[in-house]
């Protein structure tokens, strides 16, 4: 019996060791992929100053859409800053979710706003709208007060009243770089029929000072657990996302900056309501939707359209959000199952999703299983020294690899943090992270997983915010 349990363990670190090796694999082709797709759009960039305007009469009117729930700390400065965006037309819908602290309060008295009724079509079911803030000053901007019924919800409110073609859902707690619009609208400019969503970059605004609405300041965090996500935060949308797009296999749009033509999420019914993360099954169904439809399509990553946002900053509300977040991937797998290894669905079925379900929702388990059932077996010499290296090799020292590459990469190309001193120690967290805060989110993914499976209830977990920091006068640069 004993000897049958160790062959069964030896076998199993073969295993691991395999899945280790694979996975990597995937990740040094994303990370060729979104290199050539930077590369790329950095030299269109240079080449006739491609960023730099969108002439009025082909640029598209955008609905910028943000769903609040007491975002009291945040939701004036956020609103102020979009007010600064270099684009030809758009307008600004703030959904306050029913907010139960001044959210609501601090926007009518922010911006001067007045009751008013507003006739809409409601194409999509949505909860009761209980009124309707303007200020004719402010034609851009219209707030909208409803009962509680989440973000999901408030977005398709959003969608009902917009007014514009295309709609860009930006979070509460966000600011926008002032052409992030313009940038993020380029690629549906050129190919109108063909793009039908665009995301960009998110950054976190830790540590950088907000005055008035406007990021004045960009400078790192202080503190550990904020870089190690800025490090995090790079590595995931320079090769990850960027990867997928070039396979036009992009399946995670963050919601806290996108784009959609409104028109075609109407048809594929608007946002998801029983969902914890609404952005990634939006984007699944889109694909399911054009794909059977046999329409031509892209749903496209673009590089450079910032967004600042901000990150927790305590380990207990990171696990909330992190789990969150892994929790809203396998809800969107499985309602998509039947589109796994299915060849109706190209790239999609049998890259993306299978690429999401083995490495992104499986992998932080078996990391953690992996680490255990390793070192037990070299502890217990059912495997020799020159295996567990290999192991840590492939656990650890890759992880590195790919960390530093996304920030020398991050360097080569937008550097949104140009002192050296900045890079050097992003390049000293991008090693760190790699020593037991990524065994940290594995695990709290892997409680995700165990929640899913386990647990009727998915319920979203509320992640509070601290606000921006808005007194320059007291930052120094280090």
């Amino acid at each position: 019996m004993i000897e049958s349990i160790k062959q069964f363990v030896f076998w199993f670190n073969y295993v691991v060791l395999g899945y280790y090796t694979a996975a990597n694999f995937v990740y040094f082709v994303l990370l060729v992929m979104a290199v050539g797709l930077i590369m790329n759009h950095l030299l269109r960039l240079s080449y006739g100053k491609y960023q730099e305007s969108i002439h009025p009469s082909v640029a598209p009117p955008i609905s910028i859409l943000i769903a609040a729930y007491n975002e009291e700390a945040t939701i004036v400065e956020s609103i102020r800053s979009l007010f600064h965006l270099n684009y030809p037309d758009y307008e600004i819908i703030v959904v306050n979710d029913g907010s139960t602290d001044s959210t609501l309060k601090r926007l009518i008295e922010g911006f001067n706003l007045k009751n008013i009724n507003i006739v809409y079509r409601a194409v999509i079911p949505t909860a009761f709208v209980k009124g309707f803030y303007v200020n004719p000053d402010m034609p851009k901007l219209i707030v909208i007060d409803k009962l509680h019924a989440g973000k999901a919800d408030s977005l398709n409110i959003g969608i009902n009243v917009s007014r514009a073609p295309y709609f860009c859902s930006v979070d509460a707690d966000s600011i926008l770089e002032k052409d992030a619009l313009l940038r993020l609208m380029r690629p549906i400019v050129e190919e109108p029929e063909l793009v039908q969503a665009t995301g960009g970059i998110v950054r976190l605004v830790n540590g950088s000072i907000v005055k008035d609405g406007k990021l004045v300041k960009v400078q790192l965090p202080k503190d550990s657990l904020s870089r190690l996500q800025v490090v995090e935060y790079i590595r995931s949308f320079l090769f990850g996302r960027a990867g997928l797009s070039a396979l036009n296999s992009l399946l995670v749009i963050s919601g806290t900056f996108s784009m959609f033509n409104k028109r075609s999420v109407q048809e594929a019914g608007g946002y998801l309501l029983n969902t914890v993360t609404e952005d990634m099954e939006l984007v699944i169904r889109l694909h399911k939707h054009l794909i059977e439809k046999k329409v031509k399509y892209h749903i496209n990553f673009v590089p450079d359209p910032i967004c600042w946002t901000e990150a927790p900053k305590d380990l207990a509300t990171l696990r909330r959000q992190r789990r969150r977040w892994h929790l809203g991937l396998a809800e969107s797998i499985y309602i998509y199952r039947q589109m796994l290894f299915n060849r109706k669905y190209k790239w999609i079925g049998f890259f993306a999703l299978p690429y999401q379900l083995l490495v992104e929702l499986i992998g932080p388990a078996i990391e953690i299983l992996g680490y255990f059932v390793v070192t037990f077996s070299f502890f217990f010499e059912i495997i020799n020294f020159k295996f567990f290296m290999l192991f840590l090799t492939m656990a650890l020292l890759v992880g590195v690899f790919f960390s530093t590459a996304a920030i020398l990469l991050e360097e080569m190309s937008y550097r949104r943090y140009p002192r050296l001193k900045d890079l050097l120690i992003l390049l000293a967290y991008g090693v760190i992270e790699n020593f037991g805060y990524r065994q940290l989110l594995a695990l709290w993914r892997t409680e995700a997983i165990i929640q899913f499976l386990f647990t009727k209830e998915k319920k979203w977990e509320v992640v509070q915010k601290k606000g921006f920091d808005a007194s320059p006068a007291s930052k120094k640069d280090g």
